[in-house]
């Protein structure tokens, strides 16, 4: 066996119970790790909860027979290897057999040497089919490490991917907050491809997309006849984002009898489908977001303070784009280059105008309403350069307001006189912020974050 310190688990399978007892007995004096079902119908309870190595199981059984619990096993587990024993044995049964997948095909009686050696040569085969996977998802996620992560150079943005990077191969819940279009779902999908789940499902959800009704039954599924509609079962997204990440968005607008049943899933792993009376386990890494402040949202009564602390195991918040403008070129040129990609032509560049305009706007739809006024950009530009014209009106308006009021107060506070400061030096520069920044002494980033704070020109 390629890993002999450890135990190969095994499923014995039949309805004779002296045979059970016979195999159980001399299976363990072999070093095996050994399990037993009486009959096919016990069989096929056990494999899901057991996930055995190797399944030894007679052909012939009342109810469920050999066969059929090589399907359920297979089904299970693709790469499980199964033995079948009978004692009438026949050409036809014995090709039925291997045409479903069986490792091997035994006739009772047969000599205990035998049998071993089939278990060990089975044993040898499992061992080296799930090494080999293991390396296939080690080469897939050092392929996927090495993928370009989601664009941005600003300190505050690599300080969330670096924290996005060292929690991926955890298991550990993980909230994202940031204003709506920061690219919450960017970041949980770039979690998800760098974990061990990541050849699994990557599921999610806008909790405030639905109605309480429909989000309860889409999350946790429902049976047939809960309510009116319901014709059939229903599998929820938790379940069917089994051994893979589940990205609840939107946490935060969940009623109160929602959080209840979510609070559920995390502490118990597992959910109870609308109108059913029994808990599925899961297995499902949930990543949760929200552009809301929740601590402020628990004083308020709005949400649970116990499913804030399940969740906020580990936070990560995203900057708003009006304070990461340095990132505003670099995801500009990357959403011009898919869109090229998409209509497969050449990348068009912005010009000089149109990019100050990019860099001097608010924002406040964020890293999403850049992207889509530069696809409206693309569609109305017919040559290579896309020019001012050609962005949204609201972007190429330019509204400056004064930093202060006409009128000075009698004790101007530290913040006005650092606005008044702020302002005569700008219109000392003509409004060249770069030039500003640096008589100022300052970041031209945190120049934008006091214009956009003051609600100036940013």
């Amino acid at each position: 066996m390629t890993d002999p310190s450890r135990r190969p688990t095994v499923l014995v399978v039949d309805d004779e119970t002296g045979i059970l007892q016979t195999l159980e007995i001399l299976l363990r004096a072999e070093g095996f790790d050994v399990h037993t079902a009486h009959g096919g119908k016990a069989a096929l309870e056990r494999i899901p909860q057991l996930t055995p190595d190797i399944i030894i199981s007679d052909v012939r059984m009342p109810g469920v027979g050999g066969v059929e619990v090589l399907n359920a096993a297979r089904e299970h587990d693709a790469e499980v290897p199964v033995i079948l024993m009978t004692a009438q044995a026949t050409l036809q049964t014995a090709m039925q057999a291997v045409n479903a997948g069986a490792f091997y095909y035994i006739q009772k009686p047969f000599r205990n040497d035998e049998l071993l050696a089939i278990l060990r040569r089975a044993a040898e085969h499992r061992a080296l089919r799930l090494e080999n996977k293991s390396l296939k998802r080690e080469m897939k996620r050092r392929e996927r490490k090495n993928a370009p992560a989601p664009v941005g150079a600003h300190p505050a943005w690599i300080e969330a991917l670096s924290l996005a990077e060292a929690v991926a191969h955890t298991e550990s819940t993980v909230l994202i907050t940031g204003e709506s279009g920061t690219g919450k779902e960017v970041v949980a999908r770039y979690i998800h491809e760098l974990s061990m789940r990541a050849e699994a499902t990557f599921a999610s959800i806008n909790c405030g997309a639905l109605p309480e009704g429909l989000l309860e039954s889409e999350l946790f599924g429902h049976v047939k006849g809960s309510f009116t509609g319901a014709v059939k079962d229903k599998e929820g997204l938790f379940t069917a984002a089994a051994g893979g990440t589940f990205f609840l968005d939107e946490i935060g607008e969940t009623t109160p009898a929602t959080q209840v049943k979510l609070l559920r899933v995390l502490q118990h792993r597992e959910v109870i489908p609308v109108g059913a009376t029994e808990a599925v386990p899961i297995d499902t890494r949930i990543i949760a977001a929200t552009n809301r402040d929740l601590e402020e949202e628990i004083r308020r009564g709005a949400f649970r303070r116990d499913l804030f602390y399940r969740l906020n195991v580990i936070a990560i918040h995203l900057p708003p784009l009006r304070e990461r403008r340095e990132d505003i070129p670099l995801l500009a040129e990357a959403f011009l280059r898919r869109g090229a990609a998409l209509r497969g032509g050449e990348t068009k560049q912005l010009s000089q105008e149109a990019g100050d305009a990019l860099r001097e706007y608010n924002w406040p739809g964020n890293v999403r309403e850049l992207e889509n006024a530069l696809e409206r950009a693309l569609i109305l530009t017919h040559g290579p350069t896309i020019q001012l014209s050609a962005l949204p009106e609201r972007i190429t308006e330019r509204r400056s307001e004064p930093l202060i009021a006409d009128r000075i107060a009698a004790n101007p506070t530290l913040e006005l006189i650092e606005r008044a400061y702020i302002q005569w030096v700008l219109q000392s520069e003509g409004g060249n912020k770069t030039r500003a920044a640096e008589v100022l002494g300052i970041d031209p980033s945190t120049l934008h974050r006091k214009l956009s704070r003051y609600g100036g020109e940013a």
